[in-house]
């Protein structure tokens, strides 16, 4: 009787644990896995879009682009073939939220400098001034590593177009062509060129989440 009741408490348990495993299995099957938002103009407050492209509801995807970097290298769309990466704006003058921003980014640098994946790119809004003497002095002075970070300078008229119709990310500045209010969003490209994410670059909070994202990010393969 003993052994009996000795064999059937083993099947009992090898029975409990693989219904453990299937319920588990089941879940984790049906359970929807997470993925990033792909943002068009459309989705996005029309103060950041240009006119000639908020009505955009599918396809949108960043331009191709030629800037130059603070090492006086050429940097294009090719430069960011099949990595992910975080685009923003500033200048090196700027007093107000860019050292915060640029805090944040040398953080984002620290967290991802062994990560082939993800590459990091500013644009300077002041290219009159930010010439590549200019980036290579701040970015010296900042610590930013041009294997991961490009600061970059350029015509301004494209890196305002870029702003205004890649990265969904400035403001038109009234009455002054070509002109921008650069914001404090830290934009998310995926490998195919499209928007995944935007985030307030004076926001640790907001850093945190990007990185979170950045995860999810690379287990969509994109």
């Amino acid at each position: 009787m003993r052994k009996f009741l000795a064999k059937y408490k083993r099947f009992a348990l090898v029975m409990v644990f693989l219904s453990v495993v299937i319920i588990s299995a089941i879940n984790y099957a049906l359970t929807p896995k997470k993925s990033l938002r792909i943002y068009q103009p459309n989705d996005v407050n029309p103060e950041m879009v240009d006119t000639t492209i908020q009505y955009i509801k599918k396809y949108h995807r960043v331009a191709d682009f030629s800037f130059i970097n603070q090492n006086g290298d050429t940097i294009t769309q090719e430069t960011f073939r099949d990595r992910i990466y975080i685009a923003d704006f500033f200048f090196t003058t700027c007093l107000t939220i860019c050292p915060i921003m640029t805090d944040h980014m040398l953080l984002l640098q620290k967290e991802l400098i062994d990560d082939p994946q993800v590459l990091l790119l500013s644009h300077t809004v002041t290219p009159e001034t930010d010439d590549v003497a200019q980036l290579h002095k701040y970015a010296a002075k900042k610590g930013v590593d041009a294997r991961k970070w490009h600061l970059v300078t350029g015509d301004k008229k494209a890196i305002y177009e870029m702003a205004r119709k890649s990265y969904l990310a400035a403001k038109d500045q009234p009455y002054n062509a070509y002109d921008l209010v650069h914001t404090e969003n830290f934009v998310l490209v995926d490998t195919k060129g499209r928007i995944r994410g935007f985030y307030d670059g004076t926001d640790p909070e907001a850093i945190q989440t990007l990185l979170e994202d950045l995860d999810i990010l690379k287990k969509e393969g994109h």
